[in-house]
């Protein structure tokens, strides 16, 4: 086996771990997204739901909505400096 090819594997290797991390990240935030989606509505929504809910449903859904796109905002930008902090150490 040639450097080369011990080169591409090593590249190969380091992709194919990048790529599980990512993925088992994505895993992790659709699993929060679940958790989250399940406490709004057991906390939100009291009564069997009816065709138009009142305003107290509506308000407090709307607001877990806000906190929880504050949330994924919040994610989203940690996850944004973890990839620009990776790729700054791949060029060091």
């Amino acid at each position: 086996m040639s450097s080369n090819d011990d080169l591409s594997t090593q590249i190969l290797d380091k992709d194919l771990q990048e790529f599980i991390l990512a993925e088992r990240q994505k895993a992790q935030f659709q699993a929060q997204v679940h958790r989250l989606n399940s406490i709004c509505w057991d906390k939100c929504v009291t009564d069997k739901p009816s065709s138009k809910l009142d305003s107290r449903t509506e308000a407090c859904l709307s607001n877990c909505v806000d906190r929880f796109i504050d949330t994924s905002l919040a994610i989203t930008q940690r996850f944004a400096n973890i990839i620009q902090k990776q790729a700054s150490q791949s060029f060091h």
